[in-house]
This record gives C-alpha cells, structure tokens and sequence, in this order.
C-alpha cells in the first residue's frame, strides 16, 4: 500500500514535459502501466500506439536481421527496446541496437542498474515518415554520441535511410547493387527493397552471404583475438 501511495503522488509522464534524466526516470518507473517513453534533449517524447502494419511488423522484421547476426557473430550483443543513459538529458529507447561487449573490444558499459550507458555502434528505429523525430531531434542526439550507424526504416514513404557517422557527421549510405553493407559490423548485409516488401527469403539469402564473407570472418577473428587478450590481462 506504501508503493502505491507513492507511486500515486509522483506525477505522471505526459509528451512534452522538460525534465532531467533523474526525474524522468523517477517518473517512468512509478508507472507500471508505461511501455515507452523517452527523453530526448531533455524534452519527453511518447509514442502512439503501435500499429502491425505501421511498425509492430516491420520491427519484429528488424528484430530478426538484427538477430541473426548477433547469433553468427562472438562478441556482439543486441537489444530491442532498451534504455540508453546517454547523458543527463537524453534516455532514448531504441527499437533496436547493436554493439560490440567490452571484453571483446566495444567501448559501451553496463552500469550497475543494468542499463546500457555510452552509445551503441548501430541503432535501428522504425518511423512513419520523414517528419518523425526520429529523423530530427534522435538523429541529432544520436550524431553527438557518436552511433556509427544509423538505420531509420520509414514505413509510410516505403524507404529505409542507412546514416554512417563520417568526422562528426551523418552521410547516407548508398545500397551496392541494392544491398547495404555494415560498416561497423562486417558482413551484416542488408536488403532494403526485399525487407521493405516482406521478402524476407531474400533478406535471409542476402544475410547468410554476408556472414558467410571473408570479411566476417576476418571480423570474427579480430573480436576473438580482442578477448583472448583481455582474457590473458585478467589473469594477471
């Protein structure tokens, strides 16, 4: 009854509030009924309900590239929806990330509360359109924290954007031959024209060739030569 009482006299979060990361937090956990909600800039952003067919569909879709390779690929971890503590101002909950653990060499921590702090190597989000904030205020807050890559799949205009971080800038990706190829993460290659029409045969046919490459298997070996290493230190 106690928790109740207090979780009752915290404010709840509404869209727009300008808070701190502390009081933002304070608020998202005394609300057991919140899903999602972000601070991006010190400004809260809560999204509308999902919808299948205008992102439930195409995350899972994501979710699913995303996780393949992860399982193909020592060393690399992913998330879907997790909580990034940034800075004192931005708490984004990306639809999907990527990044290298630090025993294998990545620069991203988990800190004692088991959130992700320090920017992941690659972020993917699933937007309506161009308008989104995803492609405004999140892209910027992304481009300061140094995201490597940056994969926006805007539903409504049928397009996904790919954004590489080159001398604290974000340049499009162009696809090779209608394939986008990581940087950050070697290998990971991805069909945007199939994964925007469901073809996800194709999607699964491009991946395995791109996890199949010497350049994966040059990345393979790298990341396990890290960790030997580090392994090693630690027994000292």
């Amino acid at each position: 009854m106690a928790s109740a009482a207090l979780s009752a006299a915290i404010p709840r979060l509404q869209n727009g509030d300008r808070l701190t990361r502390a009081e933002f937090e304070r608020r998202y956990d005394a609300d057991p009924t919140l899903k999602k909600a972000e601070l991006i800039d010190g400004v809260v952003y809560m999204p509308s309900p999902v919808r299948q067919e205008f992102h439930s569909r195409q995350h899972f879709d994501i979710i699913a590239c995303l996780g393949l390779y992860r399982m193909t690929t020592p060393g690399v971890e992913g998330g879907d929806n997790g909580t990034l503590r940034l800075d004192l101002d931005n708490v984004p909950q990306p639809d999907a990330f990527l990044f290298i653990r630090p025993e294998w060499g990545g620069h991203v921590r988990i800190d004692e509360d088991g959130y992700v702090t320090k920017a992941p190597d690659l972020v993917a989000e699933v937007a309506a359109s161009s308008v989104s904030y995803d492609l405004h205020q999140k892209l910027n807050t992304y481009r300061r924290h140094r995201v490597k890559e940056y994969v926006v799949w805007r539903v409504e205009d049928d397009a996904i954007d790919w954004f590489v971080l080159r001398r604290g800038k974000y340049r499009s990706m162009s696809a090779k031959d209608g394939v986008h190829r990581c940087t950050v993460f070697p290998g990971f290659w991805l069909d945007a024209a199939a994964l925007i029409q469901g073809d996800l045969a194709t999607v699964y046919r491009v991946l395995q060739d791109g996890v199949e490459s010497q350049e994966h298997e040059a990345f393979v070996r790298k990341l396990a030569a890290i960790k030997s290493r580090s392994a090693k230190l630690g027994q000292r």
